[in-house]
């Protein structure tokens, strides 16, 4: 999922620092030539339609042909690839600046298109928590088609509209998380909820939309971007989310929290407890592939892009394992 839960926030690391590539003295200079032969004079060199479709400029195009100009000399000397703007030079595809990216994120978003389909079909209608997953799977969507047009094309633009999705996704799977393991869900559409849930339910709400609201507006400040702050918030947020769910496989004598309505604390359920340990395990190690960072393979597949691949079948378990926690026989007794 957007780095099921916590971890998208690893992906803009790389966009913290400054680059070395767009700050060195042969870039900047093949640049400006270029930019002068080829942008400025009385007729510029027109740019393919996919580059056009795509918002590229004639500058654009200048500084995607200086970087791999540049690229190819170090990798002949046998030297390290240099980052520019924060990213490695990768080979673009009609236009994509990160093609292997914008796959993955599509496949992503294909995983998530069908866990929304299973949550329809297989979680009955009057199930309390069905309206939760769904507003979650539907939010991952938007996430992940953020992600394709952001690695398609980085600009300011694509890049905040790419983090905020899924700052919203994180913060979404702990509200629903936090909403499930507290029982603040109405139980049925005959029952009535205790006046202190209604007003528990009301508080958590309050407290999910002012937070993403405030954050949303503090990135909006000039003036610039605050990425460590961004990095900071997803990561508390989603560190939160898989602690519940940690705490959902806790052994029968420890348990913290009541698993399911109408149940005692002890009552786990062992296939699911033990699951949900091991997607949470899984989510955290798919990390290192942005922690190890590496030049990308063939200019094409580096270790965000690996990160992308990998947390399909992350997702796609997660779904399968929500099904079942929603199947468990404890909810039918709150019908």
């Amino acid at each position: 999922m957007r780095a099921i839960f916590a971890l998208p926030i690893l992906a803009i690391l790389s966009s913290v620092y400054a680059s070395a590539g767009d700050r060195a003295h042969d870039f900047r200079r093949c640049t400006f030539m270029c930019d002068n032969r080829e942008c400025k004079n009385h007729s510029p060199t027109p740019l393919p339609l996919a580059l056009r479709i795509t918002k590229w400029t004639c500058l654009d195009n200048c500084k995607y042909n200086c970087m791999h100009e540049i690229t190819t000399n170090l990798t002949a000397a046998g030297k390290q690839p240099l980052q520019y703007y924060g990213k490695w030079p990768f080979i673009r595809v009609a236009g994509m600046q990160e093609p292997c990216s914008v796959l993955f994120s599509l496949l992503n978003l294909w995983v998530h298109f069908q866990g929304y389909s299973r949550i329809q079909k297989m979680i009955p209608r009057i199930h309390p928590l069905k309206t939760y997953y769904l507003v979650w799977s539907v939010a991952s969507m938007n996430t992940w088609i953020w992600s394709a047009v952001f690695h398609t094309r980085d600009t300011p633009l694509t890049e905040k509209f790419d983090y905020y999705s899924a700052a919203f996704t994180i913060l979404t799977a702990l509200y629903f998380t936090v909403i499930r393991f507290f029982h603040l869900y109405t139980p049925s559409a005959r029952a009535l909820p205790a006046p202190a849930r209604i007003m528990a339910f009301r508080a958590w709400t309050t407290i999910c939309v002012v937070t993403f609201i405030g954050h949303i507006l503090y990135l909006s400040l000039p003036p610039r971007f605050d990425y460590r702050y961004n990095i900071i918030f997803n990561l508390v947020i989603g560190l939160s989310h898989n602690a519940l769910w940690l705490l959902y496989s806790l052994p029968e004598s420890m348990s913290l929290l009541k698993r399911f309505p109408n149940r005692l604390k002890p009552y786990r359920p062992r296939r699911l407890a033990n699951k949900a340990a091991i997607l949470v395990t899984l989510t955290t190690a798919a990390t290192a592939f942005e922690l190890f960072d590496f030049p990308p393979w063939r200019k094409a597949i580096d270790a965000h892009a690996l990160w992308h691949l990998v947390t399909a079948p992350i997702a796609c378990a997660w779904y399968h394992f929500l099904i079942l926690d929603a199947s468990d026989p404890s909810w039918k007794e709150i019908r």
